[in-house]
């Protein structure tokens, strides 16, 4: 029997390799101040958020027989997310991502490869696991699965949250299916042709979506209110920043939490930066996403 979720991510999954540099170099050495091999990619740390949040939660993806493949799965089972719709393809490479973050600041640069994995096909989507889900999420991968995963999804009332961050062949089709849809504002700007935020979200809501939103990294996020103005949420400051990999993957899965909770807008965005704001204390995409508990200590403070 089926394991009922909360929370179903489908997209993007890897295993990242992180380096903590005092500097990020070129055509020089450098050694690294510390390292971490951890599982990535947008929907895969989304549906790790979820878990620690509290929601049960699954992804939805493929993996190679590979080394990193095997890590990937091992990763998913020690944050108790349901890998059992997780497509070994034997023979084939997972996906892999260096990423080199800058001490000083906390940014980072990323290098990824899919591998030579071959994508989702829409058939090959477990039916009940979504259907009986109360999120579907996704990150514009796998886009001919998760357009299908959409229409199921929309025709079984679960909600549909999309992690905007690139526009990739085959996403603006699934927009229309998408209820949360939150993009970034390099995203929204190349959909839209806006460079101002306002009027780039304003454009973005004649989509359709129920709530409508854009993040800005330490700018905060944006979202249109019921009225049609416009909530602006700060990002939280902190005392250092440590890694801000993973910051976007894990705010669309807060966001999509609370709002699933509270059907409020302005509390989802704040909850939501709480989660990104945690996150960025510690190396790597998913090692400082917080509890439920640490989030509700985090705003009571802040």
């Amino acid at each position: 029997m089926t394991r009922k979720n909360d929370f179903v991510a489908l997209g993007f999954c890897s295993s990242d390799y992180l380096a903590v540099l005092p500097n990020i170099p070129m055509d020089s050495k450098v050694q690294m101040l510390e390292h971490l091999v951890q599982g990535g990619g947008p929907a895969a740390t989304a549906a790790v958020a979820a878990s620690r949040l509290g929601w049960s939660a699954a992804f939805v993806g493929t993996v190679g027989g590979d080394a990193p493949g095997k890590t990937i799965l091992a990763d998913f089972a020690a944050e108790n997310v349901d890998s059992s719709a997780v497509l070994v393809r034997p023979g084939k490479k997972s996906p892999i991502a260096y990423c080199w973050v800058d001490a000083p600041s906390g940014k980072r640069s990323v290098a990824w490869t899919q591998g030579d994995l071959p994508e989702l096909e829409s058939s090959e989507i477990p039916v009940e696991m979504i259907a009986q889900a109360r999120v579907l999420h996704l990150d514009g991968h796998q886009t001919a699965a998760a357009l299908a995963a959409a229409k199921l999804a929309k025709k079984h009332g679960v909600m549909v949250n999309i992690d905007a961050g690139t526009l990739r062949p085959g996403v603006k089709e699934l927009l229309e299916y998408v209820d949360i849809l939150i993009t970034s504002a390099e995203f929204a700007r190349q959909l839209t042709g806006e460079d101002d935020p306002d009027r780039a979200l304003r454009k973005l809501g004649n989509i359709g979506a129920e709530v409508t939103g854009l993040t800005m990294g330490d700018a905060g996020s944006l979202a249109l209110a019921p009225d049609g103005g416009i909530l602006r949420c700060p990002a939280f400051k902190l005392d250092k920043v440590v890694d801000t990999t993973g910051a976007g993957d894990v705010y669309h899965a807060g966001f999509a939490v609370r709002y699933a909770e509270t059907q409020d807008r302005m509390e989802s965005m704040r909850f939501a930066s709480a989660v990104a704001a945690m996150k960025c204390t510690k190396l790597g995409g998913r090692t400082g996403i917080p509890t439920r508990t640490e989030v509700e200590n985090f705003l009571r403070t802040h």
